[in-house]
């Protein structure tokens, strides 16, 4: 047996995390490295906080308070189609579609957005009691990150609780869960401030694979000292690829190479 280490995020509370080396056996937990495949432009000063492909058109998320906006953008060259921003005392996070409806959370102001996706008119909120980070869809309910190991599965139309999960890896609760995307029947989540994203199970929510990106951040401009990994857009017609980062120059579609 063949084992492996990679230096991930743990942590035995909410409060604080703790970088250590941790070594998982390769036939428990798949590995994967990247090869790119295509680069396109991203805006170097979108603070990325969800990115959603559908319709041949990304849309993204950004936040930070007075700059967080909801955007339909061109794959290939960049340009905005189509922008919506929110009031300078919200802190733009996660987005997900469901139907017509754009879903976005904020980070702290326990208040969800939802935009007509074809105008970007507001048609309602929800209240989130936890803090909103990363936002995905499994075709039945949303699911929503915090920041912790917990992943939470709404009904769309109520947001009420359907289920929660812990997120481990072999064992350990697995934190800084971020940018979300429901891929293939797994959940894609961008481990914050780590070039890892974790692959998890549903079910279990047990991570069966890690890809790992590191070296990605070097193809591209950074354009702050924040400018860490997060964006997961999966293409279902396709079965492309895209990943990006806060404050990042490029967003890249990319084939992961199994290790």
């Amino acid at each position: 047996m063949k084992y492996l280490k990679r230096r991930l995020l743990f942590t035995s509370g909410l409060t604080f995390f703790l970088a250590v080396n941790i070594t998982f056996a390769q036939d428990q937990v798949a590995e994967y490295g990247y090869r790119v495949v295509n680069t396109y432009p991203h805006d170097i000063n979108a603070f990325t906080q969800g990115l959603i492909f559908q319709d041949g058109h990304l849309f993204e998320g950004t936040g930070k308070r007075g700059l967080s906006t909801l955007s339909k953008i061109k794959l290939e060259n960049g340009e905005v189609l189509m922008t919506q921003r929110l009031n300078r005392r919200y802190f733009g996070e996660g987005i997900e579609l469901v139907g017509n409806r754009m879903y976005q959370l904020t980070w702290q102001s326990h208040m969800v957005f939802i935009w007509d996706k074809d105008t970007f008119e507001q048609v309602g909120t929800h209240y989130n009691s936890t803090e909103g980070w990363g936002l995905a869809y499994d075709g039945t309910n949303l699911i929503l990150s915090d920041g912790s190991s917990a992943l939470y599965f709404l009904e769309p139309e109520s947001f009420s609780l359907q289920k929660q999960l812990t997120v481990t890896l072999n064992g350990n609760p697995l934190v800084n869960l971020n940018e979300l995307e429901y891929i293939n029947g797994e959940v894609w989540a961008n481990i914050w401030q780590s070039d890892f994203i974790a692959r998890i199970d549903p079910k279990t929510g047990i991570v069966v694979a890690i890809v790992d990106l590191t070296g990605l951040s070097n193809e591209t401009d950074l354009g702050s000292n924040e400018a860490v990994l997060n964006g997961i857009a999966w293409d279902a017609d396709s079965g492309r690829l895209f990943v990006t980062g806060k404050h990042w120059a490029n967003l890249f579609e990319i084939e992961l190479v199994e290790r």
